[in-house]
């Protein structure tokens, strides 16, 4: 499996001290502002290492963006007015170090997400280049890539149509169809390790066949779109 994967660099973000200049807040908020900085910058610390396990990114992610998705969320009576009270910086993944930036939340969790999920594609590839993954392993490799596509998938249909002005240049992340390229890209290489899975049972030719088909239609979508 250590021919399978060709890996995009995670992308760069500015450093966030949450601080809130001019906005009167209370100790309850300047208490979530602190947890806020604390867990991005935990999570940010461990996404570059892919040895990392997958329940500890699992968590930090999960301690993020359960105080993040609130700043978006909006109220009953109008829009979250925190949701736009911090600029956030960000580069794309095919980009290098070309930035963009917006004072906008939903900006920070897509992008944010996007890096998560290229996390797990690397997790998946440092599992894969091993010269004979055990069968955990391989599990664990098609569910990280599962995982990617789903959280890719979140990105697209529940983060970036939120974002106004949403860039439709070649290459940014937040574009339609590089998320496409993304989504289709690790749900293909999933289906790999089912295909590799049926021929070490001796499926039926046939069933392989069709796979093997089918996963070819995923990555031409994935390099067309």
């Amino acid at each position: 499996m250590s021919y399978w994967f060709h890996r995009n660099p995670l992308k760069a973000t500015a450093n966030l001290t949450f601080e809130l200049r001019g906005v009167s807040t209370d100790e309850k908020t300047r208490r979530i502002f602190n947890e806020l900085r604390q867990t991005r910058n935990k999570l940010l610390e461990l996404l570059p290492d892919p040895n990392h396990d997958k329940s500890s990114i699992d968590k930090a992610t999960t301690d993020y963006f359960s105080l993040l998705l609130g700043l978006i969320q909006p109220f009953d009576e109008g829009e979250n007015k925190l949701r736009k009270a911090l600029k956030f910086k960000w580069t794309n993944s095919l980009l290098g170090n070309v930035t963009q930036e917006q004072w906008d939340t939903a900006f920070e969790a897509a992008h944010m997400a996007i890096n998560v999920a290229l996390w797990y594609t690397k997790h998946a590839a440092k599992l894969a280049a091993k010269e004979t993954p055990d069968m955990e392993e391989a599990k664990e490799v098609h569910t990280c890539l599962r995982v990617a596509a789903g959280i890719f998938t979140y990105a697209k249909d529940e983060l970036v149509g939120k974002l106004a002005g949403n860039s439709t240049d070649n290459a940014v992340d937040t574009e339609g169809r590089i998320m496409e390229a993304y989504i289709n890209q690790c749900t293909a290489e999933a289906q790999e390790v089912t295909i590799a899975r049926a021929i070490e049972l001796k499926h039926q030719p046939s069933l392989v066949a069709a796979l093997a088909y089918e996963t070819a239609q995923m990555y031409q979508r994935a390099g067309s779109v």
